[in-house]
This record gives C-alpha cells, sequence and structure tokens, in this order.
C-alpha cells in the first residue's frame, strides 16, 4: 500500500494559451510518444466532427502532476445513434511525472466521477503500464493483452534490410522496378486521394474510419516538428498506395495505411513501409511504431505482414471498462453478425 497524496484535479474542455504551454512544458519532461495527449491533439479532435476532447488535470499546488487526454468518439451524429455508437478513448493512458501511483490513482478517481457518457471506455497502451494495472481493475477496467510492433530505427540500414523478410525485399525490388515512386505529399488534394483509398480499404474490411474532417485536422494541425506526415506510392502519375503517420519527439507512429485494390500487383504496400523506414531514419527519428498486431494466439493477417518488415513485438495491452454491459454485448453481437454478411 502507498499513502494517497492529495492534488488538485479538474475537466477541461477548452484550452486556452496558458494552459497549452503548461501542458506542453510538462508533456517535454515526460518519457514517451505523447502526440495523443498534446495539445495539438486536443485541438485536432475538437476540430474533427465525431470526435470530443477532454483533459483532466492533476496539479500539485500550481504545477502539472498528470494529465489524462480522452476522446468521446461516435460512429454517428444522429440523435440515439450517436450514444449507441460511442466510446471514450485513452490513447497511452496517464501521463504522469516518474511514475507517481497516487497521481494516477486520483485521476482514474476523477475520471470516474466526470467521464463523458459512452458505452465504454478503451485505454490503448503506447509503453509498458504493468505498475499502473492493479489500480485500473481496481476502478473496474479490465486488461487485455494486445501486441504493438516497434522498429529501432536506430540499426544501420543494412541491419534492417536484413531483417526485411525475401518474399517482401524481391517485392520491394519489383515495385521500384515497376516504376513505383515513394513521395512525401503536404497538400489537401493529396490527402482527399488517401481518404478515398482508406475508405475503399476499410469497407472492404467492414471497419470504422474517422470522418475526412479529422485527417483535414491533422493535416492543418501540424508543424515541422510533430503531426501528420503524408507518404505516398505514386505509379505514372497516379497517386496508389498511402501511409499517413504521426511523428513526434523520436517517434514515428503508423496512423493509417492502405492501397487501391487495383494496384496490388505494383507492390505499393511493400514499398511504402520500407521507404518511410529509410525517410525517417534520414530524418534522426529513432522509433517507428507499427501500431495495433492483434492479440496474442489468435490469428491477425495484419500482425503477419507487419512482422514481415522486422521490428520487435511487444505485449503493452488495454485497458477496458464496459458502462453500459448488456447493450454493449448486444451491439458487440450486432456488429460481429454485419462483419460476417
Amino acid at each position: 500500500m502507498y499513502k494517497t497524496v492529495q492534488h488538485n484535479y479538474t475537466l477541461i474542455t477548452t484550452l486556452d494559451l496558458d494552459i497549452e504551454q503548461q501542458i506542453s512544458s510538462f508533456l517535454g519532461q515526460c518519457k514517451g510518444f505523447h502526440y495523443f495527449q498534446s495539445p495539438a491533439y486536443f485541438r485536432v479532435a475538437t476540430a474533427s466532427k465525431k470526435l470530443k476532447p477532454f483533459y483532466i488535470i492533476a496539479r500539485d499546488r500550481e504545477q502539472i502532476a498528470g494529465i489524462i487526454l480522452l476522446v468521446q468518439q461516435v460512429q454517428s451524429t444522429l440523435p440515439v445513434l450517436s450514444f449507441l455508437s460511442s466510446r471514450t478513448i485513452i490513447w497511452g493512458g496517464p501521463v504522469v511525472t516518474g511514475q507517481d501511483l497516487p497521481v494516477v490513482e486520483g485521476l482514474l478517481q476523477f475520471f470516474q466521477k466526470h467521464r463523458p457518457s459512452t458505452i465504454y471506455t478503451q485505454v490503448r497502451n503506447l509503453s509498458d503500464t504493468t505498475v499502473y494495472q492493479s489500480l485500473f481493475a481496481r476502478f473496474g477496467f479490465q486488461y487485455e493483452e494486445h501486441l504493438d510492433i516497434l522498429v529501432d530505427l536506430g540499426r544501420s540500414e543494412e541491419e534492417l534490410w536484413k531483417d526485411v523478410v525475401t518474399k517482401r525485399r524481391n517485392q520491394i525490388r519489383r515495385a521500384i522496378k515497376e516504376g513505383c515512386v515513394f513521395e512525401r505529399h503536404t497538400s489537401l488534394d493529396s490527402l482527399r486521394t488517401c481518404y478515398t483509398i482508406l475508405q475503399e480499404v476499410y469497407q472492404r474490411a467492414k471497419l470504422p474510419l474517422p470522418d475526412f474532417s479529422h485527417f483535414e485536422s491533422l493535416l492543418q494541425e501540424s508543424d515541422e516538428k510533430s503531426g501528420l506526415r503524408l507518404f505516398t506510392v505514386v505509379w505514372e502519375g497516379q497517386l496508389i498506395g498511402c501511409m499517413l503517420c504521426l511523428v513526434h519527439g523520436r517517434w514515428v507512429y503508423d496512423y493509417y495505411a492502405g492501397a487501391f485494390s487495383a494496384y496490388y500487383k505494383k507492390y505499393p504496400n511493400d514499398l511504402m513501409p520500407w521507404a518511410v523506414f529509410q525517410w525517417a531514419k534520414q530524418q534522426g527519428f529513432q522509433y517507428f511504431d507499427f501500431g495495433g498486431a492483434g492479440k496474442p494466439g489468435v490469428p491477425y493477417g495484419v500482425r503477419d505482414y507487419k512482422k514481415q518488415f522486422g521490428g520487435q513485438l511487444v505485449c503493452y495491452g488495454r485497458y477496458e471498462k464496459v458502462h453500459y454491459p448488456r447493450l454493449f454485448g448486444l451491439l458487440k453481437l450486432g456488429y460481429q453478425i454485419w462483419q460476417k454478411r
């Protein structure tokens, strides 16, 4: 057991310049990939049609001691359906100085009383949070194993290339031979084309995709140091594949990616990751986070594909708390039936 220290907690739904600077300064003192807890991402969520952000801030006297950025998410803005399709996502979990357990406890306790009204809450860990597991359990969160793949860009390009399986190396060479060109784009028109690609990919997989306003806001909120990086594969002047990454500090995070199915034989999905590795190394980034890789022991084609580019498989897991269990069960069953149609 440990002694709980009294802190002041507040819920923030709008940012002013002063609090924004305080949060940015606090995050700069903490380790890890903090784009999803940053004021920039708060503004992105504010401008996204189907997202609504909330900060919970813990203070020790006047100094910030910890934060959680919650994002309320819906798939439909229509009455009733907005609630039925609602969830709260917390990317990366609470951010505190060191591993200050009393502050994490206070943040979770405050969240319990002031959380947005949604069907469930999911915490998507981006680092090892084992030290917090018992605290989350105390507040009704269940831990679920979930895999991720991290690529150490500090290694030489030759070492990274050796980790790419032979089949993928051959297809990368073939993509280049076919005339595919890797490019970085910054225009809104290119983003619209990329979104068309993502719509095709996610409709085929029967998975939800954020509204275009979310990606447009990401692009608008980006600067030289952090934000959205738009990578594409172009063949004969046609944009045929894309990878939308988020960058911050030493990290590059794979956010959304895909290619037009009509051009699969040009191998854009093989060229893209490797070319992004090369770009990231040249820009001085240290790590590439390949994003979700499913649950251990459960077949998952996306994980099988990503592993062929090397990297280390890690299990940071997720925490989930269902606020309306019966309704959640019915909605989950309905979604599973719809996916199998």
